[in-house]
């Protein structure tokens, strides 16, 4: 069983909990979550525990305001930037579903040279944010439900005309959760790519 431990980080005037597993020498993969979620989501999925058996250190994070972390007044790219340069996961692939595009794609659009991949799992705000994300190669798997009724697969084609090295997953009868509906087949694709970010890294 691997092991998962909760602990919390300030980050100006918040107090952020995040749940980790694995190595901290060990490649990193940083999970964020959607609205109606948590860090703890990817603990009950068995994400975290998938990470950890592969050899991979993984962090989810509660965003503020969410799960067991305080609100936070400050900058968005400046807390994502806080974390990462705080649990020294430069270098990492990070996984944004949902509501948590709000942080993740300014902070691409800055910050991309700080990270190995992106997993966008249909994250909100890509039409707001294709013009600063242009030409940026970071490599991105993106991943949909074909049922996805918040945020239409026409944002993946988007975020995939946009940036040049984009590659598209639809998951078959699977809303815009879609790690709840198709969890084996989510895990499959996101193992693979973050393998094959580390293979080459």
């Amino acid at each position: 069983m691997t092991k998962v431990l909760s602990n919390f980080i300030q980050i100006k005037e918040a107090k952020i909990h995040f749940l980790e597993v694995g190595n901290s020498q060990n490649p990193s993969v940083l999970f964020l979550h959607g609205a109606s979620f948590k860090a703890k989501t990817w603990q009950e999925i068995g994400t975290l525990e998938l990470m950890g058996q592969n050899q991979y250190h993984a962090i989810a994070v509660d965003l503020p305001g969410y799960g067991k972390s305080q609100s936070f007044s400050g900058n968005r790219v400046e807390l994502l930037l806080e974390l990462i340069d705080h649990l020294n996961l430069s270098g990492c692939v990070l996984v944004s579903p949902s509501m948590s595009g709000n942080y993740s794609l300014p902070f691409i659009a800055q910050h991309s040279d700080r990270l190995g991949g992106f997993v966008a799992v249909a994250p909100v705000g890509i039409p707001q944010m294709v013009e600063h994300l242009q030409r940026i190669s970071l490599p991105t798997l993106a991943i949909w439900g074909s049922n996805d009724r918040i945020v239409p697969l026409d944002h993946a084609k988007l975020l995939q005309q946009f940036m040049p090295n984009v590659q598209i997953v639809i998951l078959e009868q699977a809303g815009h959760a879609c790690y709840m509906k198709a969890t084996p087949k989510f895990h499959e694709h996101l193992m693979e790519f973050v393998n094959r970010i580390n293979s080459h890294s």
